[in-house]
């Protein structure tokens, strides 16, 4: 397009190749950017290529790292019998904010996906594999609750099960302060399937 200057389109597109930012939302990211002052823009810049140069994946887990192993793979405080098998770097995260989980996590960076082309070679299961030993007493699979989370859950249930390891999934169901109105039926599905006694 030839509303704006070279360099302000490409900072437009390479905004837009973010995930969940569209044109407008990168039109606007720019804007923001470019009416900076220049050491926030220079600080922002820096932050970007130290992060991307000094972040690597954990040799244990695969979670984000700056040392190797990662800190809650080292930290001599957690439960290493429990391993939480998660999709992404970005679902430790999300697990750490609740404080109710001290065990370990494994990175599986990506699902099973037949229609996407993606199948249990393409993701981090040998890795997991070579992680049972004589020492892990469950591990907790904890994919997303869509049809690839849960082709995902079921093969790694079936390849760990004959190793005589306790293999248990995340419940799902109506999120608290949620309305049985606007829950879909396999949300009420999996909430019925997941009840626990009072």
């Amino acid at each position: 397009m030839d509303f704006y200057p070279v360099a302000i389109e490409k900072l437009i597109e390479e905004f837009a190749k973010l995930p969940g930012i569209g044109y407008k939302t990168a039109q606007r990211l720019t804007i923001y950017t470019l009416n900076l002052p220049s050491d926030e823009v220079r600080e922002f810049a820096e932050a970007l290529i130290k992060a991307r140069g000094t972040i690597r994946y954990c040799s244990v887990c695969g979670n984000f790292t700056d040392s190797d192993p990662c800190a809650i793979c080292s930290n001599p405080n957690r439960d290493k019998s429990t391993i939480c098998v998660v999709e992404q770097p970005k679902d430790i995260m999300a697990m750490e904010k609740i404080r109710e989980y001290n065990g370990v996590y494994h990175v599986l960076h990506g699902n099973i996906s037949p229609m996407a082309g993606r199948g249990p070679e393409d993701i981090k299961l040998k890795e997991l594999i070579k992680r049972m030993n004589g020492d892990i007493k469950e591990v907790i699979v904890a994919t997303n609750p869509n049809v690839e989370g849960e082709a995902t859950a079921m093969y790694i249930s079936k390849i760990l099960k004959p190793l005589g390891v306790k293999v248990t999934r995340i419940a799902h169901g109506i999120p608290v302060g949620g309305d049985l109105e606007y829950a879909d039926e396999v949300t009420l599905s999996k909430a019925l399937e997941g009840r626990t006694e009072l």
